[in-house]
């Protein structure tokens, strides 16, 4: 598929046989070349890369930085951290992945390469699942090929294993599709619902990146008010009825959605009924107004929830 001038490639191979513009490879924030992807190339490019690269750290998670290729078939090597000092004591970040993917293409465009080719960052020793890796890197290679101007006229998704290449063959593909072809170039319209109940406020738990505790919502079909899909949004994910709905602010700062510019209003509501997740959540709960602001969130709830607590008193208890 091709993202405006750059062609998209999915491939099942080993990413060290690749005659690429550059690779690029996960790495640690000292650059040292200790196991996994990073380890096997240092045995066939050479221990000379590893001390190139050392020599350029340490880094900070998300960063990346270039090396020769040695005896590799590609130009440069691209190293890119995922992870601290100590990797088996880091957790890996949705953040991290996604600014290491990042760093690494605008990597690529500094060296004016032609083509630039990515494992699935953050899955093997990181342990991140590949459903999760790949939208992460499938969002940050859409946003560089439609905003970055360079040389790069193709990158490819290299991934060894059948399985994780069945899973980032599907959730690329079908992601990208979707963007260009349902929602177009954006800024996107979306709104969220802060639903009211007693003892709290109705709360998603994200299955998707961006990842965390996120309030209900979505995008706005064409043909459909703001308010129409705040309904139909609050009924999809959380299967409750709203009574009083109101506007309450709308939020358009770029980089509140790490995926896209959004502009997006926010409704508060009376939910009505019990309410459950739907099929695109991994969770949900009514969250006490008092603990309201100890959640990991996703976009920018977290800043609309103190927004709203702001200018509306806390419910009292009811007896």
């Amino acid at each position: 598929m091709h993202i405006k001038k750059i062609k998209l490639t999915i491939i099942k191979g080993d990413i060290t046989q690749l005659k690429a513009g550059a690779i690029v490879i996960a790495a640690n924030s000292r650059l040292t070349m200790e196991g996994g992807l990073a380890g096997i190339i240092k045995q066939k490019a050479g221990e000379a890369i590893e001390q190139e690269a050392v020599k350029k750290g340490p880094i900070k998670p998300g960063e990346a930085v270039w090396t020769s290729a040695g005896a590799l078939k590609a130009r440069y090597i691209i190293h890119a951290a995922t992870t601290g000092n100590n990797r088996e004591n880091h957790e890996i970040s949705e953040h991290e992945i996604r600014q290491a993917c990042a760093s690494a293409l605008k990597c690529a465009a500094k060296l004016k390469v032609a083509s630039v080719a990515l494992p699935a960052l953050g899955c093997g020793i990181g342990g991140l699942p590949a459903k999760g890796a790949a939208k992460i890197m499938a969002q940050e290679i859409l946003k560089f090929a439609r905003f970055t101007k360079s040389s790069v006229r193709e990158i490819i998704l290299c991934l060894y294993y059948e399985a994780t290449y069945e899973i980032f063959n599907k959730e690329v593909n079908g992601y990208i599709q979707h963007i260009q072809e349902d929602l177009g170039l954006g800024p996107y319209v979306t709104v969220d619902m802060i639903i009211e109940f007693k003892e709290g406020i109705v709360l998603i738990e994200r299955s998707n990146p961006p990842f965390g505790w996120a309030l209900p919502g979505g995008f706005v079909d064409y043909g459909e008010s703001l308010e129409e899909a705040a309904v139909r949004e609050a009924k999809e994910e959380t299967h409750v009825n709203l009574s009083g709905l109101r506007q309450f602010h709308s939020y358009s700062d770029p980089a509140r959605d790490p995926r896209f510019h959004t502009i997006n209003t926010v409704f508060i509501a009376k939910g009505i009924g019990k309410p459950h997740f739907g099929d695109d959540a991994k969770g949900l709960k009514i969250v006490n107004y008092g603990d309201l602001l100890k959640l990991d969130y996703a976009f920018d709830h977290k800043q609309i929830i103190r927004d709203y607590l702001a200018e509306h008193p806390v419910p009292a208890p009811q007896t």
